[in-house]
């Protein structure tokens, strides 16, 4: 295997005959760089210090730590641990391949069916490594965060590679859903179907159409396909978000109970249950699904204490205190060190002084969940919002306001200005809505200022960085819109061409033109924007 022998190679197997077996096929291919995991746990450590060229996965990982290695792949790219360039490649039997194959919407580079000899290995290790060359140039785009030089790679690509032509179209699809181009990306699954109905081009297509706003339509296309293929999982995860956008959280629930109980394993899936159940009102429902879940991601590398303090709401709401307040010490024990322990420790505890009548205590619990927030990372949005809500219920306004504007501030909430008010509206807490939206709107103010003067002082980079923030707090303010176009123009013509920048700046005019169509400074932007692309050799 000449010319291969600079691969780096991870094997992922429980058995180490099999880990001897292939790295003796590997070193007669020339492959001498070949490291080793054991199971999905020590896999995602190896790649979170490293990346490989190769991962070679046994799809039957033992029972250990419950993961098959489909999971660990899906996980792998979840987490992005693994990039587009890794080769993936799964060893089963083929009975197992032939229910993978059709379930798997994340798919690996390539399958080994076993017993398999070093011929074979060789000769799917070149197939991969010719695959990726392929794909490289849009790869590089990519990671650039061309995506729209990318489309355009993956057009030519189609008709210079036809052997990979339906890969090449549905890489170009995900990357027009990554940009919002939903009515795009739905005519390039329908193109894909018109040729083969591929499951996952069924399942993109649905996608789409949920994007757009076709709920009906989706779910409709969903169950149709779930009957024809119900190994799909990701399908049943799609129908049940397309239930819950139509109040259906009933419905919801039993979809993703028809999931697990074909694939038990997926911890995001019994996680999406529990809380579906939940607001069903299914309290057992929800109680195993998070006993699963803590249970399950006890060993895991990506354990998160919010699944405690969702267990303990399933419990409270049950009735069994004395159960949840053994979760509570449970959290405290088996994940000290966790960045959001103390925040979600104070929130159960709060919950379990509620439940047994004690006001008083709660109150102060969720004064210290409030408190330890502020050195927390790493917890959801939604827990954070419950918190507010929590905090509201016990006349904590202070503490209430103060997580809010933690929740918004940051750029990765998704939680808007609006959002924010209307959860102290919908509390009768008017004085407290008005209160935070105008402190939001000072704040984004300041933020306006904070970017003039770093730009004044030459600072375009940490300028941009200021509008960005502004922009996070009220993006449909039009003179923040206005303020961060013009932020990211000058930062591009000064220090060079960004593409997920000239992507936002590209949203941003179209934004402009929607809000105010005749305003003074749309077409000149749009000529600065125009030129600067001409500037960089960017087609416009």
């Amino acid at each position: 295997m000449q010319g291969h022998s600079n691969l780096s190679v991870l094997v992922v197997d429980p058995n180490p005959g099999m880990r001897s077996s292939l790295q003796n096929m590997l070193n007669q291919a020339g492959i001498s760089k070949v490291e080793y995991a054991v199971n999905s746990g020590t896999a995602i450590k190896q790649l979170m210090k490293k990346s490989y060229d190769i991962i070679l996965c046994e799809y039957d990982l033992g029972v250990a730590d419950g993961q098959d290695g489909q999971q660990l792949l899906e996980d792998l790219r979840h987490h992005k641990l693994i990039g587009l360039l890794t080769i993936f490649i799964m060893l089963t039997s083929e009975a197992v391949y032939s229910k993978v194959v059709s379930a798997a919407e994340l798919t690996p580079t390539d399958y080994i069916l076993k017993p398999f000899t070093v011929e074979t290995l060789v000769q799917r290790i070149g197939r991969a490594v010719e695959r990726r060359m392929a794909f490289l140039p849009t790869f590089q785009l990519i990671g650039q965060g061309n995506l729209r030089e990318a489309i355009r790679s993956c057009i030519k690509a189609e008709a210079e590679h036809p052997r990979y032509a339906t890969d090449f179209a549905r890489l170009r699809a995900e990357m027009l859903v990554s940009l919002k181009q939903y009515d795009e990306a739905e005519k390039v699954y329908r193109e894909i179907l018109d040729t083969r109905p591929l499951g996952w081009a069924h399942l993109g297509h649905a996608r789409a159409v949920f994007a757009l706003g076709r709920v009906d339509e989706a779910r409709a296309a969903l169950e149709e396909l779930i009957k024809a293929n119900p190994q799909l999982m990701s399908a049943y995860d799609l129908l049940a978000r397309c239930h819950e956008a139509e109040g259906q959280h009933a419905r919801a629930k039993e979809v993703l109970e028809n999931a697990v109980a074909i694939s038990p394993h997926m911890v995001r899936r019994l996680r999406k249950l529990g809380e579906v159940a939940l607001d069903a009102g299914d309290v057992a429902a929800a109680e195993k699904s998070f006993k699963q879940v803590v249970s399950k991601a006890r060993y895991s590398e990506f354990r998160n204490p919010e699944d405690h303090v969702n267990l303990v709401k399933a419990l409270v709401k049950k009735g069994d205190s004395q159960q949840a307040g053994g979760v509570v010490r449970d959290l405290e024990r088996s994940l000290r060190g966790s960045p959001g322990l103390d925040a979600c420790k104070a929130y159960a505890t709060a919950m379990l002084h509620e439940a047994a009548g004690n006001p008083t205590a709660a109150a102060a619990e969720l004064k210290a969940a409030s408190n330890a927030l502020k050195a927390a990372s790493g917890l959801s949005s939604g827990m954070k919002m419950a918190l507010v809500r929590s905090c509201l219920d016990h006349k904590l306004d202070a503490e209430a306001s103060d997580v809010m504007l933690s929740v918004v501030n940051d750029v990765n909430s998704e939680v808007t200005t609006d959002q924010a008010v209307a959860v102290f509206e919908r509390a009768g807490r008017h004085d407290l809505a008005r209160g935070i939206g105008e402190q939001l709107s000072a704040q984004a103010q300041v933020l306006l200022g904070v970017a003039d003067e770093k730009r004044n002082m030459g600072d375009v980079r940490g300028a941009v960085q200021s509008l960005l923030e502004a922009y996070h707090i009220a993006p449909d303010n039009l003179k923040v819109i206005l303020a961060l176009t013009g932020g990211i123009l000058r930062q591009m013509n000064e220090l060079g061409w960004d593409h997920p920048l000239g992507e936002l700046c590209h949203e941003q005019i179209e934004k402009i033109r929607k809000l105010d169509p005749q305003h003074p400074r749309l077409q000149p932007i749009t000529d600065e924007y125009n030129a600067t692309r001409r500037k960089y050799g960017i087609a416009v």
